[in-house]
């Protein structure tokens, strides 16, 4: 489309404004005295798990940052007890992945040399960041900060003054919400005096949502009069966020395309003669005339901004109907075609890892190295874009090291596209329920799957910003990382709750049978009680080795519910444990399982326990476990074919089916509500 005269006149006042020379030199006395600061804490016993953890996280964590500029995880297998570590890298985002990698590296050799008992410890590096903790803090805001500060002193503390906060706080705002790469990260400059600048950067690490940052940032702003009062230079830094500004550059700009975060600023004050051949009136008056020109020019290109941004929302049906916070997650997570093409070899069949309701998954590998999920929108998907935005809108705002991480997602052309974190082993059912691959699972790794898919579900309930829950939770959506981490993913059904509210209702009833609750099929209730539900399942599952509403080799009649049921209230319990599994664990630790998921099931969501009960029966032996009652048993069966199918409640209550789509891997179930 040609540009209309407006446009040109526009871009050609800009382009006159940007050739204005603004600087002629840059401060020469300058002095960086920063280097390498830590932040130790209480120290760990010398030789125990903690310690093999520790050298095994910091010898993996540099390379597996590098490629992106951050990374997060844990290691260990004691669920959260002395030996398990949680760790977190972050580099400038204008640092390049082998510089990335290299300051993480002498980071990590650094911690261990001036902390080797520290049992939690965070390290600044000009470039980088690393942080370890024998504590979760993935997502936690700390507020404590360390300081560090130029030599040198301004000449006119007023007017930096003026200018350094205004660019630091508009610098905070475009790193918290702007849709820049990489995400929770900007520069930018504003002239100062004597045609010199004062150049800023910002940045968080990416486990904090955007209001988090925000806050954090802000807090970091504030500060600075305590650390840096009358110096052209300093920095502010805590253990989710730093501040950093100079009067020289000090970041890569080409790397990341900075621009100036500020209008220019207001005629100098009066009687001074910066140019030495212009009176202080002319050239205030000429000053003031660009300033205006300038001022104007941004409320009209602020204003095209607005329109386009409208327009994309209309034409873009993921990015239609969503809130501004909502469309600020989704374009900053937007991904072009070429690049996933590229990464996977256009889709190719080499690359196909599986299908699913949603449709295929591809591996990919991205230009930086990254291994990727690309799952596809097939066209006869019975999913679609409300799914999608779904998924995206909520996975982008959730950051726990047992829910899987989006990387971001993909609406060009007619392509659907949702991008993931590639794990190695896929997911659960392609263990547990494979014969050939069932004795992989050993009761160890089993318990740290059941532990680490409660402490997931527990984030969503409770302890992350957002109320949420999952309604689609089984073995095929947990995902297994090189550690047999469980991740919960497949968020498309996820129903997001207001922090007060405790249970919903809806006439839509998507879900996969023998992992829905009754309240949910017949009446179309759901609240976190249906993921509690879902979960007793899964445990029972992941105890027997058998899928739950499947005929059974020697109970073809029975589901696996009332299977459990049966030998528990004979006291013959151990009996279905997994024959993989005998002599690797003590009957206790199986029996207390097999009871937390039949206290899991009860058909009373009332009498179900709460995720954070589940959490500490999980990690307590010293609490005693109520009885349970009678579950929700399965009496019939339908075909063995994997479906999820999506029924509707008519006017009379009852059920009619509505869509079928291959995704699951359990059949009908259906509820009996009289006891036996």
């Amino acid at each position: 489309m040609e540009p209309s005269p407006f446009q040109f006149l526009l871009c050609s006042l800009l382009f006159v404004l940007l050739r204005t020379p603004t600087s002629q030199s840059q401060s020469k006395s300058q002095s960086q005295p920063y280097s390498i600061f830590h932040n130790c804490s209480a120290n760990f016993t010398v030789n125990n798990a903690f310690q093999s953890n520790l050298k095994q996280l910091l010898s993996t964590l540099p390379a597996a940052t590098a490629p992106s500029g951050f990374y997060n995880t844990t290691v260990g297998q004691n669920g959260g007890g002395d030996g398990e570590v949680y760790g977190l890298a972050l580099c400038r985002g204008d640092v390049s992945s082998p510089d990335c990698n290299t300051c993480l590296n002498s980071a990590a050799e650094y911690a261990v040399a001036e902390c080797p008992r520290s049992a939690s410890n965070t390290v600044w590096n000009d470039t980088c960041m690393l942080r370890y903790s024998n504590s979760s803090f993935f997502g936690v805001v700390d507020w404590a900060q360390d300081f560090a500060w130029n030599l040198n002193n301004v000449t006119d503390v007023k007017l930096f003054d003026t200018r350094l906060f205004s660019l630091m706080n508009n610098l905070t705002r475009e790193a918290a919400y702007g849709s820049g790469r990489p995400p929770l990260f900007a520069t930018g400059q504003v002239e100062y005096i004597n045609f010199t600048n004062i150049y800023g950067l910002v940045q968080c690490t990416r486990d904090l949502s955007p209001a988090d940052c925000d806050g954090c940032l802000t807090n970091c702003v504030k500060s600075i009069p305590n650390c840096c009062e009358n110096r052209i230079g300093g920095r502010v830094f805590g253990n989710n966020c730093n501040i950093r500004f100079e009067s020289a550059p000090f970041y890569n700009s080409s790397a990341i395309g900075s621009t100036p975060a500020t209008p220019p600023p207001p005629p100098p004050p009066a009687g001074s003669d910066r140019s030495g051949g212009i009176s202080g009136t002319t050239k205030t008056l000429i000053i003031v005339t660009i300033s205006v020109v300038a001022a104007a020019l941004l409320l009209l290109f602020v204003i095209y901004l607005c329109q386009r941004k409208q327009r994309k929302q209309a034409k873009d049906p993921l990015l239609h109907g969503g809130d501004e916070q909502e469309i600020i997650s989704v374009e900053s997570l937007l991904l072009d075609l070429a690049t996933i093409k590229a990464a996977t070899n256009n889709f190719s069949e080499e690359n196909k890892l599986g299908e699913g309701g949603f449709g295929p998954v591809y591996k990919g590998i991205l230009q930086d190295g990254q291994e990727i999920a690309v799952k596809r929108l097939s066209v006869s998907s019975a999913q679609g874009l409300d799914e999608l935005k779904n998924e995206v809108v909520l996975v982008a705002k959730l950051q726990h090291k047992n829910l899987v991480r989006l990387i971001g997602c993909c609406i060009e052309e007619q392509e659907r596209l949702l991008v993931y974190e590639y794990l190695p082993n896929t997911s659960l059912d392609k263990f547990l329920f494979v014969p050939a691959r069932r004795e992989q699972l050993d009761w160890g790794t089993r318990y740290k799957i059941i532990e680490g898919i409660s402490r997931g579900l527990l984030y969503l309930h409770e302890d992350s910003r957002l109320k949420i829950v999952h309604r689609d939770l089984k073995a095929s959506n947990i995902l297994l990382d090189a550690f047999m981490t469980p991740k919960i993913s497949d968020f498309g059904l996820a129903k997001l709750f207001d922090v007060d509210a405790s249970e919903g209702n809806t006439s839509r009833i998507a879900g996969t049978y023998g992992y829905m609750p009754p309240e949910y099929v017949i009446h179309g209730h759901f609240s976190t009680k249906s993921d509690v539900f879902a979960y007793g399942v899964l445990v029972l599952e992941i105890v027997t080795g058998q899928r739950n509403a499947r005929p059974q080799e020697s109970i073809p009649s029975e589901s696996l519910l009332s299977y459990v049921w049966k030998h528990w209230t004979e006291g013959t319990a151990h009996e279905v444990l997994d024959p993989s599994l005998t002599g690797q664990c003590r009957s206790q630790d199986v029996l207390r399982c097999i009871h937390i998921g039949l206290l899991c099931v009860q058909e009373d969501p009332s009498d179900r326990p709460s995720m954070g009960s589940i959490v500490l029966m999980l990690s307590s032996h010293s609490v005693t476990l109520p009885a349970p009652s009678t579950p929700a048993f399965v009496i019939r069966h339908s075909s063995t074919a994997e479906n999820t199918e999506e029924i509707e409640t008519d006017a009379s209550g009852g059920l009619q089916q509505k869509a079928t789509r291959a995704a699951s891997v359990n059949t009908v179930t259906i509820s009996e509500f009289e006891p036996r």
